[in-house]
């Protein structure tokens, strides 16, 4: 297996305008995230997110079947990281989000946020200016990757 530093491509952008959201109870994260991308013009971006949810849906990637697998979180946890990251996918922002997840105990789930919904999230939304970052089609992983 070949290893050591290879620079894929590289996209230069600058931050531009910076947004503080407090999301509303019972609505969805991801939802939420990609209708205030859409609001506020941001075609690339980054975040991140503090704050519980009351139960989520994550996904792992399982690379040998290219397919997700879903973790169902059916009880509130906290949300101890959630980061991620805005791009266009078919002409529209969307929100790639990832989440570590702790119940009351400290036991943690990880994983691609697919769906959370919210008791309390504030949300820090950072648009980026510089290049179109448009998500398409990877054949050989199978997902929706940034394209040059």
């Amino acid at each position: 297996m070949k290893r050591g530093h290879q620079q894929g491509d590289t996209h230069h952008y600058k931050a531009d305008r910076e947004l503080l959201v407090s999301l509303k109870a019972d609505t969805d994260l991801i939802e939420s995230v990609t209708q205030i991308a859409r609001d506020a013009g941001i075609q690339a971006g980054i975040l991140t997110a503090i704050g519980a949810l009351k139960s989520a849906r994550l996904g792992y990637y399982d690379q040998k079947s290219n397919e997700y697998q879903e973790i169902v979180v059916d009880s509130p946890h906290e949300m101890a990281s959630c980061l991620g990251n805005i791009s266009l996918k078919n002409g529209q922002p969307f929100a790639h989000v990832h989440v570590v997840l702790a119940d009351e105990a400290g036991n943690t789930k990880a994983g691609h946020l697919l769906e959370g919904v919210v008791f309390v999230a504030e949300v820090h939304l950072r648009r980026l200016l510089g290049p179109r970052l448009e998500r398409q089609h990877d054949q050989r992983t199978g997902l929706s990757l940034w394209q040059k």
